[in-house]
């Protein structure tokens, strides 16, 4: 006799794959191809680093600088962005901001000194400002509670993936396109990654749509099903007057705190992995181009393994506090036999991995913890505090590298922000739920 060994979830059974499958081509699919963009318009300038910093005469700490103050302009319009979204519709957002970050990191060719570098670098973070989080929001809308480490998994992921087509891509612009039609390797490189950015964004305006009610591609009935699980609707005043509740919740700032020292860690790799590599003993382009692939193909497969783990399992903060702890551990082994390649380049895969599985298992702690009109403001606060991280990383290490002349000690500052941000993960915080509106 067959039994139903479906488990309902506001009516839409767990099991019923083929509308999830669905809504991961055209939802999710999407919005990996989006974010890895972004991710490869954000860290691009790492092997930009290796031609443009002989060519303009940069230093290590003005490169550290330019590479962190992307997250300055991030962070002073991330959260006008994300309520925004809430206003107008993640349709118009996105496009929005992928069109104009588009345009930003293809600009970067006309960079010809300190100023400029810093000006357009700090413009790029304004136009991507919100993106990350406002695609999070925009995905309780589409998917139940409990897949929703699995979706943030497979967009984060995208970042890794960014990692994997940036690495061999951009080591093969700079080589080969060198000296085309006057322009030098890195200057082809930024424009060849950013003008698809822009395009992209047109083409969001007429794939995505605002909720399952506006989706022509789905039937009746899944719009129906749907309806159920996606979060309703928040009026912009709502959105605006709900952050008192989130500002007073010291469980917020933990949880911002904990995502800073992630942070750090993803942009120390993120902005310095081709000089790591490059310190390791590599000297060909081409060649760290290649090698810095591997990392990020250890990230992804991490990343969708632990949240998979999670949603099994129920539980994120001891899954997104293990991982800190290893990456902490294995950078550390890293910096220490930074001169030795084997032993460095293990370690600093290992590490990668587990900083973006950790990165990808946190983002669903927020998920478990807000609701309703506190949810927009909250995943933008905790994203804005953190994204703090990103501007101090890679500036740290440039300063201490202009200093010193050696990367090791930054790198060990970051191992040591690991260790914290995995003791701040490590026990659960309380809920925020149906915060009363001040």
């Amino acid at each position: 006799m067959a039994t139903d060994t479906n488990v309902y979830i506001k009516g839409l059974p767990l099991s019923h794959a083929g509308l999830f499958r669905k809504l991961d081509a055209r939802v999710l699919g999407f919005l990996v191809v989006c974010y890895a963009l972004a991710y490869v318009d954000r860290i691009n300038i790492g092997f930009a680093k290796l031609q443009m910093q002989r060519d303009l005469a940069l230093s290590d700490a003005v490169y550290g600088l330019g590479a962190g103050i992307f997250f300055l302009g991030y962070v002073l319009f991330e959260i006008p962005s994300n309520l925004l979204l809430v206003r107008i519709g993640a349709r118009k957002t996105l496009a929005r901001i992928m069109m104009l970050w588009g345009l930003a990191s293809a600009s970067m060719c006309f960079v010809s000194s300190t100023t400029s570098f810093y000006a357009l670098r700090f413009l790029l973070g304004v136009f991507e400002a919100g993106f990350a989080p406002g695609m999070i929001f925009y995905l309780s809308y589409w998917y139940p509670k409990e897949r929703m480490a699995r979706a943030v998994a497979l967009v984060l992921a995208a970042a890794p993936i960014g990692g994997i087509v940036a690495g061999p891509l951009s080591g093969w612009v700079m080589t080969s396109l060198s000296g085309t039609h006057g322009l030098a390797g890195w200057q082809w490189l930024f424009i060849l990654e950013g003008v698809p950015a822009a395009l992209l964004g047109i083409v969001a305006l007429f794939w995505l749509k605002d909720s399952p009610d506006a989706a022509p591609w789905l039937s009746a009935q899944e719009r129906a099903s749907l309806k159920g699980l996606a979060a309703p609707a928040i009026p912009e005043r709502s959105a605006y007057r709900s952050l008192p509740a989130v500002l007073c919740n010291a469980s917020i700032y933990r949880l911002a705190a904990a995502y800073f020292c992630l942070i750090c860690g993803l942009y120390a790799i993120g902005f310095w992995l081709p000089a790591i590599l490059k310190a390791t003993g590599l000297q060909s382009v081409l060649q760290i181009g290649l090698y810095s692939a591997v990392p990020y193909i250890a990230a992804a497969v991490s990343m969708y393994a632990l949240a998979r783990s999670s949603d099994r399992n129920k539980e994120r903060h001891r899954h997104a506090a293990v991982a800190a702890a290893v990456s902490a551990a294995t950078l550390a082994v890293a910096t220490i036999y930074l001169k030795q390649f084997g032993i460095a380049f293990v370690a600093i895969t290992i590490a990668t991995g587990a900083m973006f599985a950790a990165y990808s298992v946190f983002w669903a702690i927020p998920h478990d913890m807000l609701s309703g009109p506190t949810a927009a403001g909250g995943i933008a606060f905790i994203n804005t505090l953190g994204l703090f991280g990103g501007f101090l990383s890679p500036t740290m290490i440039g300063w201490v590298k202009t200093l010193t002349g050696h990367t090791e000690t930054g790198l060990f500052v970051i191992a040591g922000l690991l260790v914290l941000g995995a003791l701040l993960l490590y026990t659960p915080v309380k809920p925020l739920v149906g915060a009363k509106l001040l």
